[in-house]
């Protein structure tokens, strides 16, 4: 029985549908139970990561680590490895690959000790010139332990010829280009980075004397503490003797966040921008459906990614909104990585259809996005096989036509189903009555903007034009090889048991 578990949810890592975040961070100083609230910040940020986790505590003269494969709940729910994380300074991460294997070794945040003391290291995004430094670095008698880009981080600052551990880090953000947001703890100070464009998120909040640092406001509320602001776009924020203090070593960029932050990753209360990601989803969907005249009995939506965007439609088009799919929320995202395998084993698993509701309907079938297309075909053919009439397919983001390379979990180019083919070839592939997909202008009209500036676009929305914020420095062409995969096989295949 046990083999047939395993082999069963070995087949079931094959259904990916989505896009995949890579990481949470979270960061708390001053605070006796910082390691415990560490965690808690991690339970809200689960979504973003649920290969691995760790935390990285400070007891005033002592770092202490601790590093698990799976979810919070599943590794930091006892009180005794929870004591094992003493100290008023903590920062932690969960882990989503994009970079490297999954092995204990990959899951963050990572420690090193420099000639300036010690340094914790949690990071959120992808280096592009990760590669490039890697080897610059292992020719100059570097050692590395790790597949991580991030590794690459640590390598830099602990490098540096500057004196303060600040400027240790700035030398290193001066060398490196990408997506990233950190957090990071050297001894008693909280240190957290945004890159110059701000494509990945963080946020400050501040509970009583303490200072947290966090990739999305949903992980402040859980702890309960207040939302302060963003980090600003190339801004280094540091806590020392429990002020906040402000760098912009950088020279000055227009903001582009990723676009997908508000389309999928992030939780649907965490304020974006001063409006919560449910708002923006329901507003795709409200934009979505002044760009589409069909007439259906029902909206349903593909849950639970196109809840909110197809209530958006609903309202606005004055058609009933109904669950004609049921999600299994056990059938947990640990499961879920790239690969062409078994994806109808993966759907079944994952959702059904509501037969009772959508028997005879016209039906419009709501979704963020679509990526391959192969979940989005099996879906519509259970709707059909359960007595749906008819299955418009509406998707409240554009066509998705290029990998992205900051942080997010894309399949290359050649797998993107609307790289590959027209609107109509596509409708045709996943058997669908109609397929559309929200135009650009009509996702900047949905966030507040007038319009898109061509110039210099509000936002990081490469996956549908090509147009990246940061340049690609290493070369790896349309096969988005495994990033820093310069440590063996064998090492990227280990399995650690505990």
């Amino acid at each position: 029985m046990k083999k047939i578990t395993k082999i069963l949810k070995k087949k079931c890592k094959s259904f990916n549908p989505k896009l995949k975040e890579e990481c949470g961070v979270f960061g708390i100083s001053d605070n006796q139970d910082a390691s415990t609230l560490s965690t808690l910040g991690l339970h809200a940020l689960q979504h973003r990561g649920q290969e691995g986790c760790g935390v990285v505590s400070f007891d005033g003269k002592k770092y202490h680590s601790e590093k698990r494969f799976g979810l919070v709940g599943d590794n930091f729910n006892k009180e005794e490895v929870l004591k094992s994380l003493p100290g008023n300074f903590a920062i932690a991460h969960n882990r989503y690959s994009t970079t490297g294997g999954t092995t204990l070794r990959n899951i963050q945040p990572f420690y090193a000790d420099t000639n300036t003391g010690g340094i914790g290291v949690a990071h959120n995004g992808n280096l592009t010139n990760a590669i490039t430094l890697r080897k610059k670095l292992v020719e100059d008698g570097a050692i590395f332990y790790t597949t991580s880009d991030t590794e690459t981080i640590v390598q830099l600052i602990a490098r540096s010829k500057r004196g303060k551990v600040i400027d240790k880090i700035i030398d290193a953000l001066f060398q490196i280009q990408g997506g990233y947001a950190l957090v990071m703890l050297a001894k008693d100070l909280l240190i957290g980075v945004r890159d110059p464009f701000g494509i990945r998120p963080l946020v400050i909040g501040k509970l009583k004397d303490s200072y947290v640092f966090a990739s999305e406001t949903c992980a402040l509320d859980i702890i309960g503490a207040k939302y302060v602001r963003d980090v600003e776009n190339g801004e280094i924020v540091y806590v020392e003797n429990k002020k906040l203090i402000s760098l912009k070593p950088f020279p000055l960029k227009k903001i582009r966040p990723c676009v997908f932050e508000y389309i999928y990753f992030s939780r649907p209360d965490s304020i974006l921008n001063g409006k919560c990601a449910y708002e923006y989803r329901k507003n795709f969907g409200r934009e979505l459906a002044k760009e589409n005249d069909i007439d259906a009995d029902l909206v349903v939506p593909v849950p639970d990614s196109g809840n909110a965007a197809a209530i958006g439609y609903s309202q606005f088009k004055k058609i009933n909104f109904d669950l004609g799919l049921i999600r299994n929320h056990y059938v947990g995202r640990t499961f879920i990585e790239p690969a062409q395998k078994i994806r109808s084993l993966g759907v079944r698993l994952k959702l059904n259809a509501n037969k009772s509701t959508i028997k005879n309907k016209r039906i419009i079938l709501v979704d963020d996005s679509l990526v391959r297309g192969t979940t989005s075909h099996k879906i519509v053919k259970m709707l059909y096989d359960f007595g749906a009439k008819e299955v418009h397919v509406r998707i409240a983001s554009p066509e998705i036509k290029f990998p992205d390379f900051y942080g997010v979990d894309t399949p290359t180019k050649k797998e993107l189903l609307a790289a590959n083919k027209t609107n109509e070839e596509i409708c045709k592939y996943i058997d669908a009555k109609s397929l559309k997909f929200l135009s650009i202008d009509g996702l900047y009209r949905a966030m507040g903007y007038e319009k898109r500036n061509s110039t210099y676009p509000q936002l990081a929305y490469h996956y549908f034009t090509g147009d990246y914020p940061v340049k690609l420095i290493d070369d790896r062409g349309d096969s988005k090889v495994t990033q820093l995969y310069l440590v063996s096989k064998k090492a990227n295949n280990e399995v650690w048991k505990k």
